[in-house]
């Protein structure tokens, strides 16, 4: 969630990969995406298109 602070713009999965320092590979990208599709269903996030995720406004 910092991330998404820090930067304060949407963020793609892979983007998410580099601000947290984990290997841009195939197998770390899917799983960020995974966990931020979860966050949606949650409420947590936003997805504002097929896989641009942002927090929601307060």
């Amino acid at each position: 969630m910092t991330a998404f602070a820090d930067l304060a713009r949407p963020l793609r999965a892979r983007d998410l990969c580099q601000a947290l320092d984990l290997p841009i590979a195939s197998k770390n990208v899917e799983n960020i995406r995974s966990k931020l599709k979860r966050l949606v269903s949650r409420s947590i996030l936003n997805e504002t298109e097929p896989g641009l995720f942002t927090q929601p406004r307060p």
